[in-house]
Formats: C-alpha cells, structure tokens, sequence
C-alpha cells in the first residue's frame, strides 16, 4: 500500500473533458492523499542442486498514478536459472525468463487521450499487452564481497503496452550490491 498525493487517472480525465487542461495531466490535481494497493507473489523452486524455478505475479488497482519502477499494473513472469557449476563458476547463473505486463482500462485510456505517465506517453496508445523474453548472466565480482553483476538482454514485443512500437531489443548490465 502506497499513501501519497497521488494523481487519479479518472480525475485527470474528467479534468481534460471538461476542458480544464490541454491533454489528461496526472499532476492537475488538488493536494490529497490517497492510497493505491496491490499484492506481489514469489515462488522459487530448486528442482536440482544447479536448476532453479520461479513464478512471480504481481497487480494494483491502476486508478492511480504509478510509484514505482515501471509502469504495469499486471504482472506475470515466469522463469528459470542454471547454476555455473558445469562450467567451473558456482556462483555464476545463467537464465531466462518470460514476462507479460499489462496496465488498466482507466491507465489505458488516460494514455490513448495523450496523458503522461511517469514512463510512458506518446498521444497514441493501440493497446497490447507487453511480452518480454529476457536472458541473464550474473556473477559475484571478483574481490568485492556482496557484489554481483549481470548481463541482461531482453526482447520485448509491443513496449510501453503500444502494438504500433517495437518490438525491440534492449540489452544491459546490473550492479546488486548485498550488505
């Protein structure tokens, strides 16, 4: 649960029909608190010593602004990783995954009318679902206790939820740091 001035996508709408502002804003509003809920779940499943399993969901309620790291209201994802040990590197990982995300209808027409949102907005939304296939290499860096990188490439299919983008490749790295 998230308790802040958070915008309403409904309100930013209604605000937008009744001509009060130019495109749907998310940050038009009157100062209030309100709160926007919602529930993960994670399971894992060592299915050998090496081979590992996972399942992660997640959703909220998509009436209010987004305050976190991206913007999906639903989520699923399932994925699994390999251990290094048949190449010499336990600590290493090698996996995959399967990602889909979806946001709301409220989220979904505040961006088809040309709303903002913290990552996404053009003023075209031909909505779908975003579909994301993705691949890791993590690794403890060498003298640096709790530290790991990872490469990651992903290939994502209808990005920012828009059938008229993509799909696209996006590589990259991390740094996870375990104190």
């Amino acid at each position: 649960m998230n308790h802040a001035n958070m915008g309403d996508y409904g309100y930013a709408i209604s605000q937008f029909r009744l001509h009060n502002t130019a495109t749907p804003d998310i940050d038009a509003h009157p100062y209030a608190v309100t709160m926007k809920y919602g529930f993960g779940l994670n399971m894992e499943q060592e299915l050998t010593d090496q081979f590992r399993a996972f399942m992660r969901a997640g959703w909220n309620e998509g009436e209010h602004e987004t305050w976190g790291f991206t913007e999906a209201d639903q989520t699923l994802a399932f994925g699994a990783d390999l251990r290094g040990d048949w190449w010499g590197r336990q600590s290493d990982k090698l996996g995959a995954a399967l990602v889909f995300n979806g946001i709301s209808n409220r989220h979904q027409q505040y961006l088809a009318m040309g709303g903002m949102g913290m990552m996404l907005g053009d003023g075209n939304l031909s909505y779908g679902h975003e579909k994301i296939f993705e691949t890791y290499y993590n690794f403890p860096i060498p003298r640096m206790r709790g530290v790991f990188g990872a490469f990651d490439v992903q290939y994502i299919d209808d990005p920012g939820y828009n059938r008229d983008r993509g799909p696209v490749l996006v590589s990259g790295m991390r740094l996870h740091i375990e104190l």
